[in-house]
């Protein structure tokens, strides 16, 4: 039997060793059995305590930093909330340990969520100033509240939860918690969220449109970020039975940092390389402090030379050396159709735009816009270049909101909704410039629109690993699902593209210039695939400035020009167009106008 699985699970797309979780499990019980039974010294019980309560909060970086792209230096804030929850709840209120711990991962949660909410206007380097600002805050708290934290003195003779008082079954306890939570930060990467969140990372746009709520996956990130720190901090307390604020300054949350950039920011193992070899190089060096400034240049130097060398952590290093070792997993064709139900039945009418107008300051990009689109075929909008298509399309989809105007869908009106509540109504969208998430395989690009809000198959793991299958399978690019859409061609790429929007089994489908860079075999092999999807009832919007393949698919034309509508209806009667004509050759009454 081999030991690779030739087939993926509905919750995981990766190929799996058949023995990798049982493995795992045994690996933490073997930690934990040599936590209880090995003799150790207080300095090496300590060293491992502090290693293995660091690498819970580490862990929460992966997820925010990891998963989902967002910068967060405040981790040691959150671990320091946990902590104090801890001690202050036991040793002034005479709480129970556990709930203490739950009472700090709640408040570290909240503080989290909140903190996770400026994400909705701040991204890059504003959002890391807020973040520090955030733990800068918390320290000087703990500091200055001395009725409550107990100031510099800190918090003393914090108990250990009954059955673990001994320090040696405490690491054995924490130890347990981090194997818990690493497997199931492991696992969140190929779970819905989780593949939001590497979304959200790689291109919040398409993130948007594909359906994905983006605020709300940023949010999501930073509470369960807080969350894994709140928890190591708890268990800190109860580990080290003190805490005082120096332990939670802002030099911690760049250790936290450090860390988890050390080790592999992309997976929870890296995190806890990071951890272990962060914690453990000083020690290592300890017989070099008797020299000033020789430890601490060893120490950076490391750092330094790992980062420069392994731009991806120790562990993505050596993920990358293993992954030579995997044995190839053969295509399996799924042999699915995909359907599309273009909506169902409804009424004749799947858009309809009404005065439509959006302005950049005095500049009309749209103006007065009157747009219908009838179910089924394929309808065109073209325009000269700076005519207002994209711009329209933009504003159709959310990506822009409206200075005036009505857009109606399927009978909704979607004129002030976002992007992803557009997408959950029944749109569906490509770029221009293809927008997909390139450390992505195909599989979870389009994985990801068939999750699309709406969908009946979103909630149904199997169910959408299936239509996702079919999606690729109907652009041919099946037997490449479980390849990153880094390393296809641009044609494959643009087709990858409409897949997704595909497995989203969408209303309207809208595409921005999707012969844009396509070569002439490529365009032809478009204009096919358009036929076949148009030939399934599916409504299709088409943006394009290749006018044989406009008028080889498209029954019907809307053309703009400096933003207002020109000309519109049967494909063949407007190309004909005195106005159309003058437009494109530059030429006439029209564009003197």
């Amino acid at each position: 039997m081999s030991t690779t699985e030739t087939t993926a699970t509905a919750g995981d797309i990766r190929p799996r060793l058949r023995w990798g979780v049982p493995a795992y499990v045994l690996l933490v019980l073997v930690a934990m059995t040599l936590a209880i039974v090995v003799p150790k010294t207080g300095y090496i019980l300590n060293i491992s305590m502090q290693a293995t309560t660091y690498a819970v909060a580490v862990l929460g970086l992966t997820i925010v930093l990891g998963l989902c792209g967002q910068i967060n230096l405040a981790q040691a804030a959150f671990f320091g909330l946990g902590a104090y929850a801890v001690g202050l709840g036991q040793t002034d209120y005479g709480l129970n340990f556990w709930v203490c711990l739950l009472i700090g991962t709640g408040i570290a949660a909240g503080f989290g969520a909140l903190l996770g909410a400026s994400t909705l206007r701040l991204g890059g380097h504003y959002l890391a100033m807020v973040t520090i600002s955030f733990q800068q805050i918390v320290t000087l708290v703990l500091i200055n509240w001395i009725p409550v934290t107990k100031g510099p003195d800190g918090v003393r003779a914090i108990p250990r939860p009954p059955l673990f008082g001994d320090g040696s079954t405490y690491l054995a306890l924490c130890i347990a918690v981090l194997g818990i939570l690493g497997y199931l930060v492991w696992r969140l990467r190929d779970t819905r969220l989780g593949r939001a969140m590497r979304a959200v990372r790689d291109n919040e746009l398409a993130a948007g449109v594909a359906g994905i709520d983006v605020y709300r996956t940023k949010v999501t990130a930073f509470a369960l970020s807080a969350v894994l720190g709140g928890i190591g901090g708890g268990l800190f307390a109860g580990g080290f039975s003190y805490v005082s604020p120096d332990q939670f300054s802002f030099a911690e949350s760049v250790v936290f940092l450090t860390m988890v950039l050390l080790g592999g920011v992309a997976s929870p193992i890296g995190a806890v390389i990071g951890t272990g070899l962060l914690i453990l190089i000083p020690e290592w060096l300890r017989f070099l402090k008797s020299i000033p400034g020789l430890y601490l240049a060893i120490y950076g130097a490391a750092v330094i030379l790992i980062v420069l060398f392994m731009p991806d952590g120790i562990w993505g290093y050596l993920r990358g050396r293993l992954d030579r070792f995997k044995r190839t997993v053969l295509p399996v064709s799924s042999g699915l159709a995909l359907p599309l139900s273009g909506g169902g039945e409804g009424s004749e009418t799947v858009l309809e735009v009404r005065g439509l107008s959006k302005h950049f300051g005095g500049l009309k990009a749209v103006d007065e816009v009157d747009l219908t689109i009838r179910r089924g075929g394929v309808h065109a909008l073209i325009g000269p270049n700076g005519s207002g298509k994209t711009t329209t399309l933009n504003v159709l989809s959310g990506l822009y909101r409206a200075t005036a105007g009505t857009v109606t869908l399927n009978g909704q009106d979607i004129t002030n909704l976002p992007p992803h509540a557009r997408t959950k109504a029944g749109l569906g969208r490509t770029f221009q410039n293809i927008r997909l998430w390139r450390s992505m395989t195909a599989l979870e690009n389009v994985m990801v629109g068939a999750e699309r809000p709406g969908n009946p198959v979103a909630n149904d793991p199997a169910a959408v690993v299936a239509r996702a299958r079919a999606a690729l399978a109907f652009v041919d690019l099946e037997d490449r699902a479980n390849e990153v859409v880094a390393s296809f061609s641009y044609g494959h790429q643009r087709a990858v593209e409409i897949a997704r929007a595909l497995a989203g089994d969408p209303v309207l489908l809208l595409l921005d210039e999707p012969g844009a860079g396509l070569n002439s075999s490529e365009k032809v092999e478009l204009r096919n695939l358009l036929k076949r999807i148009s030939a399934r009832g599916l409504t299709i919007m088409i943006i394009d400035h290749d006018m044989t393949l406009v008028s080889e698919v498209a029954q019907h034309i809307t053309v703009l020009n400096f933003g207002r509508r020109i000309a519109d209806g049967y494909s063949a009667d407007v190309l004909k167009h005195p106005d159309v004509i003058a437009a494109y050759l530059g030429t006439g009454p029209d564009v003197a106008a």
